[in-house]
């Protein structure tokens, strides 16, 4: 009897979820292809800009981007710091066209980004979370996920492990590149910087020519952060790069920084600049370093 009111309440539960899929399939794309879409420029060669741009999330009052304006230099690499809530992550969604804004407009050599295909765009961009995605696959296919459409060889992930140092932690698996990662299916869990490396490697073989990466170091120590860095900042050679973080030592490698606050630019310069303009980036700088440990 015990057995059977907890199969009926787990079908209850399940029926609670069901509604939200159907909810959720039933949603409209407000993304649309458009009718005779751009090519695409030479994404390394061009600035992006964001102009004049406005953004609430739906069913928000408040806006994350309030006119706001910015130019990410091509071949660069800016950094974008600020309190959590200043709307760093919402220029990532508006520059991925997730969503769309309310006002002003995201451009690629002066054209809108809404004339080029969302997905030739997406190709052309990779995106590296503060969590990255856990395939509970081989290896090999975890790295492989990161550029499906060139149906990679072992040869090009393994130098994409090697690039991203990445090459260590798997070759000590027990059937290296082909062994299971993740719990679901009986495989190997690896810590949190192993799995920021096999993201790594994810970006190192898709050679997009923009990569942007959302506080990718925070679960690091500072001697990994040192080493991420240092093979990111190959892997961003010659590409345009956007770097959001909390942590001043990852932005002090940037070319630009930026200060982000209620979603608008207050400071920008290299970490020098702004390190002598005693504003708001030299009092947290000075606080940080406070309270690092020694």
């Amino acid at each position: 009897m015990r057995s059977l009111l907890n199969n009926v309440g787990e079908v209850y539960r399940n029926i609670i979820f069901l509604e939200n899929l159907f909810e959720f399939l039933e949603l409209k794309a407000n993304i649309l292809e458009p009718e005779n879409p751009q090519s695409l420029p030479d994404l390394q060669q061009v600035d992006i800009k964001f102009e004049e741009v406005s953004f609430s999330y739906p069913e928000s009052k408040r806006k994350a981007l309030d006119d706001f304006s910015l130019t990410v230099k091509a071949g660069q690499i800016t950094a974008l710091v600020g309190t959590n809530g200043a709307g760093k992550s919402t220029l990532i969604k508006l520059l991925c066209r997730l969503y769309d804004p309310q006002t002003g407009r995201v451009t690629l050599a002066g054209e809108n980004l809404k004339k080029f295909s969302p997905q030739a765009l997406c190709r052309q961009i990779s995106v590296l979370f503060q969590e990255p995605v856990h395939y509970h696959a081989s290896a090999h296919d975890n790295i492989a996920y990161g550029d499906l459409h060139s149906n990679p060889s072992q040869e090009r992930i393994s130098e994409a492990a090697r690039e991203a140092g990445a090459d260590g932690p798997i070759q000590r698996l027990p059937e290296a590149y082909d062994s299971l990662l993740g719990r679901w299916f009986g495989g190997h869990e690896l810590s949190t910087g192993e799995w920021q490396r096999i993201a790594l490697a994810r970006a190192f073989l898709r050679q997009s020519p923009i990569i942007i990466l959302d506080e990718p170091t925070s679960a690091m120590d500072s001697w990994a952060e040192n080493d991420w860095l240092s093979r990111f900042k190959q892997l961003a050679s010659g590409r345009t790069a956007i770097i959001i973080t909390h942590r001043f030592t990852t932005a002090m490698q940037a070319d630009r920084i930026h200060v982000m606050d209620r979603g608008r630019i207050i400071e920008a310069g290299t970490h020098d600049e702004l390190m002598q303009m005693q504003g708001e980036y030299a009092r947290s700088w000075q606080q940080q370093i406070k309270q690092s440990p020694i």
